[in-house]
């Protein structure tokens, strides 16, 4: 994803609910592995077992 684009997406993350930031994390396509760890620094660890789930779909 194109850096203006993705510092668009970041804030849209940043702002999200727990729900809407699994949904966007394990559905987005086109992001860097890079992007995915920075969107995973911004993640609440206490609910990455959520995401875990989500991800294994």
């Amino acid at each position: 994803m194109e850096l203006n684009e993705f510092n668009k997406f970041k804030e849209k993350f940043e702002n999200a609910n727990v729900d809407e930031k699994i949904e966007l994390y394990a559905y987005t396509t086109g992001l860097t592995q890079t992007q995915y760890r920075q969107l995973l620094k911004l993640f609440p660890f206490q609910y990455i077992d959520r995401l875990e789930k989500a991800l294994e779909v």
